[in-house]
């Protein structure tokens, strides 16, 4: 398998890229909405302490892949007999994948900087955690992890019908050889 995409199969790049961003955005909602539930200060700064460098490291990855495009790599031609409408759905959703991404990041390291939770979170164990519902960035960064839901569930439903309903291989376009 190369470093780069083909016409008709992304590269090792494109893959790893893709399913280790996959993978840790995953496990951020995961500790991010585990935090929020948590009553007890110290396990929500622990869920935090997790949270917060996994989404760094989603940033960084986004940044990387959206540079890789760009710059490195052009994407392969569509499935053969995938509808424009889908083509354009996809197309959108990736985009909006990038954008949410880009603007969690931001509201999370807004709620971070203004709230100074920082050495309660990395630090301080007897530091106090400070109630992010009175930041501003809260609000766009709880309303980002529904939407990354949402596009997660229609990107893994549209993955999982060309590979169930139309058995057209795009799935397997997106894994190594």
């Amino acid at each position: 398998m190369s470093l780069k995409s083909t016409q008709t199969r992304f590269g090792s790049v494109a893959v790893t890229l893709h399913w280790l961003t996959a993978f840790l955005i995953v496990a951020v909602l995961a500790f991010g909405f585990g935090a929020a539930s948590m009553t007890d200060a110290s396990a929500k700064a622990q869920m935090l302490a997790a949270h917060v460098p996994l989404a760094i490291i989603v940033v960084l990855l986004t940044i990387g892949r959206i540079l890789w495009w760009w710059f490195a790599d052009t994407k392969p031609v569509p499935v053969i007999g995938t509808p424009r409408w889908q083509q354009s759905s996809a197309h959108v959703v990736h985009i909006l994948f990038y954008v949410v991404i880009l603007g969690m990041g931001a509201s999370g390291i807004g709620m971070l900087a203004l709230s100074g939770a920082g050495p309660a979170i990395f630090g301080d164990t007897a530091g106090q955690l400070p109630d992010f519902w009175n930041y501003a960035p809260r609000v766009p960064h709880g309303i980002g992890a529904r939407v990354m839901i949402a596009l997660l569930v229609l990107h893994v439903g549209a993955a999982l019908y060309h590979h169930f309903i139309r058995r057209d291989g795009l799935l397997r376009r997106m894994w190594y050889r």
